[in-house]
């Protein structure tokens, strides 16, 4: 038994290792650098926190750090409450026609996720869709110039954009729970919203919470948004990052802000989910 758990571990171990070294590797070498200094080309490796109090001390990437976690914040809530909806329908109501459903709102994810963010700047844009319409129907007499270039312009872009990876996980916790609970609960005298409440509500906290995670953390150090529908309104930490690896040449500052905001968005992403689960057990 011993003999075939050692030929299963030493199988393993190459992808295992391979794995670490891909994923945590770059990670590393990041916060080592992070320490360090450069003056141009030239990196002084004597150990230092200077980084790290021009990232959380500078007026402007204090400005932008909670820039970020605002508008991320406001992307994952607002994209869980409109994909709830959709995967709850999809798995009480979809019948037979379930797969279907699922792939078709997995269908923008095919293209490029550049198009997409371009989509929304000919969209909203001044001549766009958006004011081409709502001038046709009498609505405004000139194109809205607040549309586009500025943090809701980031927002909506995002919501779009993530929107399917919120509903898949959503969609698999409420396919895990036992419709007989719901049954249960209405033959008890629970109304469908108190039912709801009850029982499938918590139930689905698990695909809610992995919906909030998987949109939250990477809309964070989101780059390509901003920079095409920000606008200097919708710039996020993400952009003074790219700066510091790219013009400015100060790759240690770069990667403070960098680990920085890995701490931060943890530390974010924590408090809400013990906030979301503190929430239910209120309601319940």
């Amino acid at each position: 038994m011993r003999s075939e758990e050692a030929r299963g571990l030493a199988m393993i171990s190459p992808t295992f290792l391979y794995a670490l070294a891909v994923l945590f590797l770059p990670v590393l070498i990041v916060i080592a650098y992070s320490f360090w200094t450069q003056n141009y080309l030239d990196i002084d490796r004597t150990f230092t926190l200077e980084n790290y109090r021009q990232a959380l001390t500078e007026p402007i990437y204090r400005d932008l750090f909670v820039r970020s976690l605002w508008i991320s914040l406001t992307v994952s809530v607002v994209t869980v409450v409109f994909s709830y909806p959709v995967a709850w329908f999809i798995s009480f109501h979809g019948g037979v026609h379930k797969n279907l459903w699922l792939f078709l709102i997995t269908i923008p994810c095919w293209t490029s996720y550049l198009l997409r963010v371009m989509s929304w700047k000919v969209i909203l844009g001044y001549g766009g869709v958006m004011n081409t319409g709502l001038i046709s129907m009498g609505l405004i007499d000139k194109p809205v110039t607040s549309l586009l270039y500025n943090s809701n312009a980031v927002v909506i872009t995002l919501v779009h954009s993530w929107a399917a990876f919120a509903i898949l996980p959503i969609y698999v916790s409420l396919q895990k729970i036992d419709r007989t609970l719901i049954e249960a609960a209405r033959d008890l005298g629970d109304s469908r919203l108190k039912a709801f409440f009850r029982i499938t509500l918590p139930l689905s906290l698990p695909g809610v919470i992995s919906a909030f995670l998987i949109v939250m953390i990477p809309t964070v150090g989101d780059y390509v948004t901003p920079r095409l529908v920000g606008g200097k309104d919708g710039v996020m930490i993400a952009t003074a990052i790219q700066a510091q690896f790219g013009k400015a040449a100060n790759w240690p500052l770069g990667a403070a802000l960098s680990v920085t905001t890995m701490v931060l968005v943890s530390l974010a992403a924590a408090t809400v989910v013990l906030a979301l689960k503190f929430t239910v057990r209120r309601i319940r």
